[in-house]
Formats: structure tokens, sequence, C-alpha cells
């Protein structure tokens, strides 16, 4: 386990995670968010697909079944056929492990639902031949999981996943943007970005921006409804998970209770805002709600 992470007290998992729901969202999930199916992004070099790469005379060694009878007949000369490998995409996840995720008051924990989307996008992004790759971030020891392939890229997504989130009063304040302006610099062929995050930082259209002018981005923002209101109860004392810091406020004044729902509202509009300038397609999901149906319709 990394330093500095944890699993939550109160992970309860993703939930139910169907296959044929996961099925549906297959095209929506490539068409929407990656613009274009596997194919559309081609492998280095040659190998057994089935574009052609070039027509050649048979050398010494080479692979007999590539023959082409028509071109050795009508040159009196063994011919051999090369093509270009299997086209396939490469998807990033960039996962906000940051103390906020580890929030909720309703079925699940933010990072309930994080977990279940990366899980979700790992199983679409590995289908065709693709790969997928992680990076963490929000603690101070970021986890790098170069693309992989295979059904041993669920295995590694899985076991970062189980590594937890980071401890409160702990984060890092802007590590979202380091890890898109990272991913950004890694990504060197167009491909998905999903940024899977509660979305609690300043700042972001400029790096989400940088990564949107190469690959199809992909914003899922994850919500908690007690974020976004506050109850009838009287004298809290509240801690910011981000930062430790405390504060007391008086819930039973309607005044405090607006005041703060239109801060919120004024916060999400906020994002909406600069995921839509920086060209990122934006999925709200929340912790109350069947988080994996909000997923597919948004991508709809």
């Amino acid at each position: 386990m990394s330093p500095g992470l944890k699993p939550p007290a109160g992970r309860q998992g993703p939930g139910p995670m169907p296959s044929a729901t996961v099925a549906a969202l297959d095209l929506a999930f490539i068409k929407r968010s990656a613009g274009a199916l596997p194919g559309d992004h081609r492998a280095i070099g040659v190998g057994a697909g089935t574009e052609l790469a070039q027509l050649r005379p048979y050398a010494v060694g080479d692979d007999v079944r590539q023959i082409d009878p028509a071109a050795s007949a009508r040159t009196g000369e063994l011919h051999v056929r090369q093509h270009v490998p299997e086209r396939a995409l490469t998807t990033w996840v960039i996962l906000d492990l940051s103390p906020s995720m580890a929030f909720g008051t309703k079925g699940r924990l933010k990072s309930d639902v994080a977990e279940g989307v990366v899980r979700t996008i790992s199983r679409l992004a590995i289908r065709r031949g693709g790969r997928i790759g992680v990076l963490t971030c929000g603690s101070d020891d970021p986890r790098l999981m170069p693309p992989t392939g295979g059904r041993q890229a669920l295995g590694a997504v899985g076991h970062l996943l189980d590594e937890g989130v980071c401890g409160d009063g702990h984060a890092d304040p802007r590590a979202l943007l380091g890890a898109a302006e990272r991913v950004r610099k890694m990504a060197v062929q167009p491909g998905l970005v999903a940024v899977v995050s509660d979305f609690r930082e300043d700042d972001l259209e400029r790096p989400l921006h940088a990564l949107a002018a190469r690959h199809r981005v992909l914003g899922v923002e994850i919500g908690d409804p007690r974020e976004e209101e506050l109850p009838d109860a009287g004298m809290l004392v509240f801690v910011d998970p981000e930062s430790g810091r405390q504060v007391e406020a008086d819930c039973g004044s309607a005044a405090v209770r607006t005041a703060f729902a239109a801060a919120e509202r004024q916060r999400r509009s906020a994002v909406s805002d600069a995921l839509r300038r920086a060209g990122v397609r934006h999925v709200r999901l929340r912790t109350d709600r069947d988080w994996l149906r909000e997923l597919v319709a948004g991508l709809r």
C-alpha cells in the first residue's frame, strides 16, 4: 500500500455492475467520448492486421502463410503481403484520490463511485486490443500504471484502487493540474483521457484545454447531495478534508443554508463552464443515484 493512502472507513464499493449495462455503454463510450472506434488509431510497424502495408518479393524466413498467390502468379516470383497491425485506442485515466473523495452521506462514498467508473472504463478500454493507463493524484505519492492491455490490466487497476485515498489534511491543492500536465507529456498518440474527480480545484481550464488539443477528454464529476445543501441541524462544526481547517456554522439559520446552497450552485456552474470551454465532455454523477446508469445516459 502506498504511503499516505488508506481505504476510507465507510468504504462500500461501487455496488452492482451488471455486464449487460457495461456492454450497453461500450459504443457510447467509444463513439461519444473517444470520437472514433479503436480502428482509427494505427499501431506502429507492420503485423497481422487486415490492411495492406506492402507487397514485396519473398525472402527466406518469411511466413509462407503471407504469400500472395495472385501477385506471385502475375510476376512469376513469390511475393508476400505485409499488413499493418490491428489498430488500438489507448485510454488514460486521471484518478483523484484527494481526501474529499472519501466523503459520502448516502449509499456510498465519492471514492466508491470513482472506483466503479475506473473499473468500467478499464473494462471498456481493453476491448478490441486497447490499453489502459492510470495516473492517480491528490496524495503526496501519485501512482502511475503505464498503458497495459489484456486481463492483466484489470488486475493492476484493481490493485491500485484497493490502496484507498489520501488522509485528511494532506492534499496537494494543485494535484489535478499537475496530473493533467503529466499525462499530456506522456500520452503522445491521440487517445481518450478520462478525469475522475470531484473537481474541487481551481484553474482547471488551462491544463484540460491543453489535453483536449490532442485527445478526447471526458470529465467525470462525482458529488454528494450533502455538498449541495446544509441540513437544518443547528450549530455544526465542519472540517475541510483537503486542508484540515475547521469552521463552525449555524445550520439552523435559513439564511446560512440559502447562502451555502447558492455558493455551491455557483461553484458547480463554474466547473461546468470551465470544462465546456476546455473542450471536455462533462458527466456528473452522485453518490445517492445509480451511477452506472447515469454514466450510460451521460455518454449517449
